[in-house]
């Protein structure tokens, strides 16, 4: 095989499996672009802060609005929420259609829905996301995850709804509603803590998608090093045939 041929096939190789590589991590970041919900603490029978992240799906439109409703199954006694510059947030409550007592009170009614609104001029752009946070309690003593349907509302006035139940055993629906672990462990401390001002939005990891898109850009580098090391080799092979 002559150099040029090969520098040529080296160069369809490299196009090929870099495009496809690149598809993967989109279909990858588009498979994992869902509303989600995570805490570190948040514990049956304790307080915690609750974090939900929020990334925008759409190419041309951002997003305005959240709505996150609290089935409830998972009413929380105690509920705050945490500003976010350039957003209004509103709350409505619900009357418990059974009273629950939580630190020796009958608790009657809970908030039911915490919406956010964009301010003029913001909202989540195309190609980034948002955390928005909640610190509530007590988590219910019987429960080790808590479900909450969220419905996204974009500027051209398109909604996502996140509301659709995972079933174990089936494959994940296409708009799954956000659900809460509660893997933390309660105690006195953290409860009092968390019963105060809710801090800044933590950033968590991505979990199995983080790792996905992480191989893939590994198994690019891994391709340009072997190709370039290609190159040397027809390089030094050209000279020694110079002669």
């Amino acid at each position: 095989m002559s150099t040029s041929r090969a520098r040529s096939r080296a160069a369809v190789v490299l196009a090929t499996t870099t495009a496809a590589l690149a598809a993967s991590v989109v279909v990858a970041s588009t498979a994992s672009a869902h509303v989600t919900v995570s805490s570190t603490d948040a514990a049956p029978g304790g307080f915690g802060k609750i974090t939900f992240r929020v990334p925008n799906e759409s190419d041309t439109a951002s997003t305005v609005a959240l709505r996150i409703q609290v089935p409830e199954e998972s009413a929380l006694a105690f509920l705050q929420v945490q500003k976010v510059p350039g957003w209004t947030v509103s709350v409505t409550n619900s009357e418990l259609s059974e009273p629950v007592e939580s630190f020796g009170e009958e608790i009657t009614s809970y908030v039911s829905v915490v919406e956010y609104r964009a301010d003029a001029g913001a909202g989540i752009a195309p190609g980034e996301f948002q955390e928005f946070a909640l610190s509530g309690g007590a988590f219910p003593d019987d429960a080790d995850q808590l479900t909450f349907p969220t419905v996204q509302t974009y500027s051209d006035g398109t909604e996502s709804a996140w509301i659709e139940p995972t079933v174990d055993g089936q494959p994940e629906p296409e708009r799954p509603a956000p659900v809460l672990s509660l893997t933390g462990s309660a105690s006195d401390g953290d409860s009092a803590a968390s019963a105060g001002t809710a801090t800044a939005a933590e950033v968590e990891d991505d979990g199995p998608s983080g790792v996905a898109v992480t191989a893939l850009v590994l198994a690019v580098l891994g391709l340009l090093a072997g190709l370039g090391g290609l190159a040397l080799g027809l390089a030094a092979r050209r000279r020694t045939v110079a002669p």
